[in-house]
C-alpha cells in the first residue's frame, strides 16, 4: 500500500517542470502519473495505476454529501492529464493546472496518504494556517 508523506518545497522550473521528491517517486508503480484539479486551489497527483479507484472513492464520498455525481466526474476527469516522470524525477505541469493552482515559483509538494498535492507555497501556508486554527488544542 502506498503512503505518501511529508512536505517538500521544490521550485517550478522552465518548461513548467517540477521535481517530485525522491520519497514520493519511490512509491510510484511506474513512470506515469495523473495530474488533476484539486477541490482547493491545488493539483492532485496520483499514480496512474491508482487513479480510477481513488477518484471513484472521492466521488462516492462527495455524492453522499449531496453533490451530483456527473458534476464531480466532469470536474475531475476533464481537468486530468497523464504526465511522464522523467529520469530526473520531473513532471511537466500543464499550463491550465498551473494557472488554476496559482503556482509560479516556489511550491509545496505534500504527501496526503494515497496521493500527492502540489500547491503554490504561499497558498499552502495560508491553507495550513486555516486548518490549524480549527484543530482543538
Amino acid at each position: 500500500m502506498k503512503m505518501f508523506l511529508g512536505e517538500y518545497n521544490p521550485n517550478i522550473t522552465s518548461g513548467n517542470r517540477i521535481a517530485l521528491p525522491k520519497k514520493h517517486r519511490e512509491q510510484l508503480a511506474g513512470d506515469t502519473v495523473v495530474l488533476a484539479k484539486g477541490f482547493e486551489k491545488c493539483i492532485l497527483v496520483y499514480d496512474l495505476n491508482d487513479w480510477s479507484d481513488r477518484v471513484e472513492r472521492q466521488v462516492d464520498n462527495l455524492v453522499s454529501e449531496g453533490v451530483k455525481r456527473s458534476n464531480l466526474e466532469r470536474y475531475l476527469y476533464t481537468s486530468a492529464a497523464e504526465a511522464s516522470v522523467d529520469s530526473q524525477g520531473r513532471v511537466v505541469i500543464p499550463s491550465e493546472l498551473r494557472e488554476y493552482s496559482g503556482i509560479n515559483g516556489k511550491t509545496a509538494v505534500i504527501g496526503v496518504g494515497d496521493h500527492v498535492e502540489v500547491w503554490d507555497d504561499e497558498s499552502w501556508k495560508k491553507h495550513l494556517k486555516k486548518i490549524s486554527e480549527k484543530i482543538p488544542e
